[in-house]
């Protein structure tokens, strides 16, 4: 993770926690800012849950043959070899 990413990922979970401690707050005092009942909350989570573990199942590159086990083993291995290179400025 970069610098830059590693600022915005930071300022994201800020923005969440404010949004959901002022909503705690005035969930607190009586007053209900979201209008939604418990149970489409928990309907909208639960679809939203699912949509991005599919979505991460699907990019995540998941070996089902032996063919496939064996050529990322291969896949690494040159990217450990190209590192090393790298490092070492282009002397393997």
């Amino acid at each position: 993770m970069t610098n830059q990413n590693g600022k915005q990922v930071a300022i994201v979970r800020l923005i969440v926690l404010v949004v959901l401690v002022v909503n705690q707050a005035l969930v607190t005092i009586g007053w209900n800012p979201l209008p939604f009942s418990e149970e489409e909350i928990f309907e909208g989570v639960s679809s939203v849950a699912t949509a991005v573990v599919a979505v991460w199942t699907w990019y995540r590159n998941n070996n089902l043959t032996d063919e496939a086990v064996e050529a990322d083993k291969i896949m690494r291995a040159k990217k450990r070899t190209k590192k090393k290179r790298n490092k070492n400025g282009g002397i393997a």
